[in-house]
């Protein structure tokens, strides 16, 4: 596995696994309705681009696919970490927060799914509260984690 940084050319791709993984692994802690507002399917390329673009972005690479991406802002704000499906618990989610971390300086905050806040947790990251997020009318758990640098 290689992990590098985020280029244009792998928006779609990028895309695809964030629809999928959320569809897939976070199935076990939020309903259907839930997962169809957080991950849809009209997903706007062009705004995702610019997004990744702005913030320090890597996407994990094995056999010339991507199997994972993570981006930080300036800040210390850990936007998004999704890992393929089929790559999960082979250390790639660790390997590309370990790299977005080293990006910036001081406190990292992230909003974390019911699925991901135990992986945060291991890092180091602590709740600081618990929240729900409104999309489209429907609600979904998340909690805002810290770590300090």
């Amino acid at each position: 596995m290689e992990l590098r940084r985020y280029e244009s050319s792998d928006c779609k791709e990028v895309a695809e696994l964030f629809y999928n993984t959320v569809h897939i692994i976070n199935a076990k802690d939020y309903t259907k309705e839930q997962l169809d507002v957080w991950a849809t399917q009209e997903v706007d390329l062009e705004k995702w681009n610019q997004s990744l673009q702005g913030h320090y972005s890597v996407v994990a690479v094995d056999n010339e696919i991507i199997v994972g991406f993570g981006d930080i802002d300036k800040d210390g704000y850990l936007d998004r970490l999704y890992v393929h499906a089929d790559y999960q618990r082979k250390g790639i989610a660790t390997a590309i927060c370990k790299q977005l971390e080293q990006a910036v300086e001081g406190k990292i905050t992230t909003h974390a799914s019911i699925t991901a806040k135990p992986f945060f947790e291991k890092r180091g990251y602590r709740v600081v509260r618990k929240q729900e997020v409104e999309r489209r009318g429907i609600f979904l758990t998340n909690f805002v984690m810290e770590k300090d640098r």
